[in-house]
Order: structure tokens, then C-alpha cells, then sequence
């Protein structure tokens, strides 16, 4: 078969596997659309061991990052700023995400940056942008389950691409 139908079955299979692991045993440990997020990261950015390292650490970086950033927006006050303050914060941030890549291991800019999204996603879908939330030691905090759940869809993706290669017939 060719590689892009070993591909489409390995990636669906799996695809379904890591949606009913998200939506039935680990639910609330784990988010699937993170997980399709890193997935796909994993693939843009090479679909090797390498953007399976670069997935992980740089998708988790943009996540520490925003909670930095959930932090400080929450943690001081500047009202007089209103919405400026935030968006300073980010700034900044992102700034530093950007800055970044000038260390190896996180200079994959697009990881980071989906890292980062993914946490203040979360952070604003679930009401998560608050001290509670953002300090909690469970998986409430986007620190962690985004986290985990990028390493997760890091993981399918190496592991699709591993399927998709034994599917494919050799020359």
C-alpha cells in the first residue's frame, strides 16, 4: 500500500484510540484537542525522533510560558491598564518565546507558539485564568494537563508515523 493510505490508517486508527482515551479512561487528565494540536506539530515538524523532542520541549515551553503570563496577568493588578495590561503581558511573553530559539532545544518557534495557544485556550474556555486554577497541584491547572496532553499527542504522532511506516509496502 501506498504511504499516504498507511498513513490515513495508522493516523485514524489511533485517531480514534486517543479520542476514546481522552473521552472515557483518562478524561480530565487528558485533552484531545491538544492532543491532535501536538500531533500535528510532530508531523509539520518532521515526524522524526527529532520533532518528538521538539514537540514535547518546545510545545511545553510556549505552555510554561502562558502560565507565566496567566500568572502575571492575574497576580498583579493593574487596573488602570485594563485590557492593555494583558496585552502587554503577552507581548512579552511571546517576546521571549521568540527569543528563544536561540537555544537549541527550543528553537522550534511553531511548537512553542502552539504550546503557548493551547495553554491560554484552555485557560479561557475553562475559566482557568485565575490563582486558583493556575496554582492548583491537579489537573485543573493548564500547567499540567496541557503538558501531559502534548507529550501524549507527541507520542501518537511517533507512533502513527512508526505504523504508517510498517504498513507501507517496501520496494
Amino acid at each position: 500500500m501506498t504511504s499516504l493510505v498507511a498513513l490515513s490508517i495508522s493516523i485514524g486508527a489511533l485517531g480514534g484510540v486517543a479520542t476514546w482515551l481522552a473521552l472515557s479512561p483518562l478524561s480530565g487528565f487528558i485533552l484531545i484537542w491538544v492532543i491532535f494540536i501536538a500531533w500535528a506539530t510532530f508531523f509539520a515538524t518532521g515526524g522524526n525522533t527529532e520533532a518528538l523532542k521538539n514537540t514535547i520541549v518546545c510545545g511545553i515551553f510556549g505552555v510554561i510560558l502562558a502560565w507565566i503570563a496567566g500568572l502575571i496577568i492575574v497576580g498583579v493588578s493593574v487596573a488602570a491598564l485594563g485590557a492593555v495590561w494583558p496585552a502587554i503581558v503577552v507581548a512579552v511573553t511571546v517576546f521571549v518565546i521568540v527569543a528563544g530559539a536561540h537555544v537549541e532545544w527550543l528553537s522550534t518557534i511553531p511548537a512553542n507558539v502552539l504550546g503557548y495557544a493551547s495553554a491560554f485556550a484552555y485557560m479561557l474556555e475553562h475559566d482557568a485564568l485565575n490563582m486558583d486554577a493556575l496554582t492548583a497541584a491537579g489537573f485543573g491547572n493548564p500547567l499540567i494537563i496541557v503538558s501531559v496532553s502534548i507529550a501524549v499527542g507527541a507520542a501518537f504522532g511517533l507512533l502513527s508515523a512508526k505504523l504508517g511506516d510498517t504498513l507501507t509496502k517496501k520496494a
